[in-house]
């Protein structure tokens, strides 16, 4: 495709430039730029500026596809397909590694040891070294079924040693199958004993009468479809809930059928229960216990694993050390015939501790981990890394981060780019921005009312250039000159789960709160551990708002998400005498051509699927005859179509008017997504985004415990003010309000700080601090305190 901005009559060298022209993914509007390799660029502007656009889905995106189109075309089948960028031209791409947010996979064998590969150079050390032996590395592996052999082994020393003692391929615990855990499931919670299978007996989620997942039962020939399951006899019912995988036909078509109990157990309780999606969740959590496995203790391993050992210490054990102090293990290991191997695994729990994680644990599951947490373990794998000239792209690398942690994190960066890297930084924070080498600033507002470049250059160029992130750079909160008065407190007594050290506190109702203290220092496990929950019970009253992820199909936006479209549809309904299911996009009302989705997808076989409007709607999903109903002479598309501060006007007056859906989209602007259209796929939001639309959702009930995880995260600086001032509304109208946050403009902002610390980990988990910020400014007495000193300049 030729350039279509040919005025420039000077184009970078794209040795030394990442050259962008006409790109226009989602929001941006038409945006040229060049990005110098080589160094740190950090993109500034407001959530939904397009930032995120820019450095994720074009730049980021083509250099994947591209990379993706040099393997062959078997293999590429078996990759996702990338469709390329809406871009003119991207030139002088480099190899992009993408280091995000997104939480660990779901896979509930997936731990932060096999995430980074500790895990198996671990394995290999306890192969060599462990006493007694048992076998090859993989014998000390819990995703390998045991298997006992016989044979000989190659010593450390590269001699041949003839074998005594019982060797095994394997190290996965029979008894749990290397889940760590056991379950026990309810029945009567998988199964309405009642009914027969064809009229719904089984109440798993996905589990529809004319569904294949039940036909697979009621066609198969091997159970009744039209007997009460109470009626089965005793063999049917345990061909039913436990029979072994079988091939049988159902409507023409070779299939498995396998008893509902092992077919649950595979689909479902295989993942990380904290990654499923909400109705799974809470169905696997109303149907199923899960206790710690008897044989194994829960480590997982076979007893010939948990048996051997290196200096009195066991795999099992090593596994479940802080990480700082398995450095240190680790370190002692005095043994020449594996030194390379003790060395680079010494190289990587090093990197675990500097970049602020050295209070977890390799046994971690990594779904636990936080999408901060998440994204650093990510970085590991690159620290010690000789490849160069590779481009690094973070989002948001300080999540998480407590201020004394962002030098650590900052030096990081910038070790990378002195490796000959280029280094692309989506941030908010100023301590992150100070270290640009060239800043990129979109805006100048958000949604549509962003997608340009506001400036390039230097942060000095940027402190003066009057945009939005310029003129906000060196905001400073102050602390309040007066805090409020509490109503009462919720008592936490001798509280030690996982890190915390017998903790007692009395967190104050009625007030702003804010909890603070340095990753891994214990603060999540008070709050979401003591106060969410009581006794391990949800205790009445108290609302959380966590960082777990928003799901749902490329059909979901914000208006099926809050529940606002449900009123709207109504209203059309009455408006227009007709049914309120026309105006589903997903039922009755859809285009029939393309089912809904507004786009037709084409299966090019080896090459990218091809999305294209559907020719019949247009892409506006709704069936021709749907869109001549109207309501206050809008159709429903246009409705769909009108960003949230629009919209508020729109159905706040007039015939239009519906107050259920105007009160959601007050709380919209109250958040600060004003600027996203109702419609809009939930996929293309941020993660921010994301955060402030659940955080919407719970301002619906005052009067309650409202408990926010890290709110700032995704906010620009102009926004933390507008946060503040929804925090100070939500506790004025008598909601009282914890804050788990690092942000120090949020603790200024505080009536009451709760800080623990000293440390991480096992050296952390304690309250170092309680009172107002006022008071711990003035005793700088913790690092927390000696950081919002800083701040505030006290």
């Amino acid at each position: 495709m030729t350039d279509p901005h040919p005025a420039d009559p000077h184009p970078a060298d794209t040795h030394d430039t990442i050259r962008v022209r006409g790109a226009r993914e989602n929001n941006l509007r038409d945006v040229s730029v060049d990005i110098p390799k080589r160094r740190l660029t950090v993109f500034t502007g407001v959530s939904g500026s397009g930032k995120s656009s820019l450095v994720f889905s074009t730049i980021a995106a083509e250099s994947q596809r591209m990379i993706n189109e040099t393997y062959s075309a078997f293999v590429q089948n078996f990759m996702p397909s990338l469709a390329r960028p809406d871009v003119d031209v991207l030139e002088g791409l480099t190899t992009a590694i993408i280091v995000d947010q997104e939480r660990m996979g779901a896979n509930s064998r997936s731990t932060v040891g096999t995430a980074t590969d500790a895990n198996a150079m671990l394995r290999v050390l306890f192969s060599r070294l462990g006493d007694p032996y048992i076998g090859p590395p993989n014998a000390f592996s819990f995703n390998v079924p045991t298997t006992k052999v016989s044979g000989e082994r190659e010593s450390a020393t590269g001699e041949r040693t003839v074998i005594e003692n019982e060797v095994y391929l394997g190290g996965m615990c029979p008894r749990c199958e290397g889940m760590g855990s056991v379950s026990d499931i309810d029945l009567d919670q998988l199964v309405d004993r009642s009914k027969s299978l064809s009229q719904g007996a089984i109440t798993v989620p996905g589990y529809t009468p004319d569904g294949w997942m039940v036909r697979i039962f009621t066609e198969s020939g091997i159970v009744a479809a039209d007997v009460p399951v109470r009626d089965f006899s005793a063999e049917m019912l345990n061909d039913f809930l436990y029979k072994e995988p079988t091939k049988v036909k159902v409507a023409g078509i070779n299939m498995t059928y396998e008893g509902l109990v092992p077919r649950i157990q595979k689909s479902m309780l295989s993942k990380d229960v904290e990654a499923m999606q909400p109705h799974i969740r809470a169905f696997v959590e109303r149907a199923v216990t899960f206790t710690a496995c008897p044989d194994c203790g829960g480590t997982r391993l076979a007893e010939p694993a948990r048996r051997s050992r290196i200096a009195g210490v066991s795999i099992a054990e090593a596994c479940a050390m802080q990480i700082s102090d398995l450095a240190a293990w680790v370190a002692a290991i005095d043994a020449p015939g594996v030194g390379p191997l003790v060395e680079t695994l010494r190289r990587t729990l090093d990197s675990f501790v500097e970049i602020g994680l050295g209070y977890l644990s390799l046994d971690r599951p990594a779904g636990t981990l936080s999408g901060g947490e998440a994204q650093r373990t990510k970085m590991i794998r690159h620290l010690g890394s000789s490849l160069t000239d590779i481009t690094y792209v973070f989002d948001e690398p300080t999540v998480g981060l407590h201020p004394h942690d962002i030098q650590r994190m900052n030096e990081l960066l910038l070790r990378l780019r002195d490796q000959g890297n280029t280094v692309l930084v989506v941030e908010h924070k100023p301590e992150a921005i100070a270290i640009a080498d060239h800043v990129v600033d979109l805006g100048p507002g958000a949604g549509s009312a962003g997608g340009e470049i506001v400036y390039t250059g230097t942060l000095a160029g940027l402190r003066a250039s009057g945009t939005l992130t310029g003129r906000h750079l060196d905001d400073r909160a102050a602390l309040k000159p007066a805090v409020r008065t509490p109503s009462g407190a919720i008592s936490v007594r001798g509280a030690s789960a996982n890190n915390l050290q017998g903790v007692d506190v009395d967190v104050p109702l009625g007030v702003l709160v804010v909890v603070t203290g340095v990753a891994g220092s214990g603060k999540s496990s008070l709050i979401h551990g003591e106060v969410v929950l009581d006794g391990g019970a949800p205790r009445e009253g108290v609302v959380a708002v966590d960082q777990s992820a928003i799901r749902g199909s490329r059909r979901s936006n914000p208006a099926t998400y809050t529940g606002m479209l449900e009123p709207i549809r109504k209203a059309f309904a009455k408006a227009n005498g007709v049914k309120p299911a026309l105006f589903s996009a997903n039922s009755e009302g859809a285009c029939p051509s393309c089912n809904g989705a507004g786009v037709i997808d084409t299966d090019l076989g080896m090459l990218a699927t091809v999305s294209t409007p559907c020719d019949d709607c247009g892409g506006r999903r709704f069936q021709a005859s749907v869109l001549e109903y109207r309501l206050g002479g809008a159709s429903i598309t246009d409705v769909l179509s009108m960003p949230v501060s629009e919209a508020v006007q729109f159905f706040g007056a007039g015939e239009a008017r519906v107050p259920a859906a105007h009160a959601i989209l007050e709380r919209l602007v109250d958040v600060g997504l004003g600027y996203l259209t109702i419609g809009q796929p939930l996929s293309t939001l941020s993660g921010g985004e994301r955060q402030r639309l659940k955080l919407a959702m719970a301002m619906a009930d005052t009067g309650r415990v409202l408990v926010l995880d890290e709110p700032t995260t995704g906010l620009h600086l102009a926004d933390v003010e507008q946060l503040l001032a929804m925090l100070d509304r939500l506790v004025d109208r008598g909601t009282s309000v914890i804050v788990i946050e690092h942000h120090q403009a949020v603790m200024a902002h505080a009536d009451w700080i709760i800080d623990l610390g000293p440390g991480a980990g096992h050296d952390g988990g304690r309250i170092v601090f309680e009172g107002t910020p006022a008071e711990l400014v003035a005793a700088r007495s913790t690092l927390t305190g000696e950081h919002l000193a800083q701040y505030v300049g006290g």
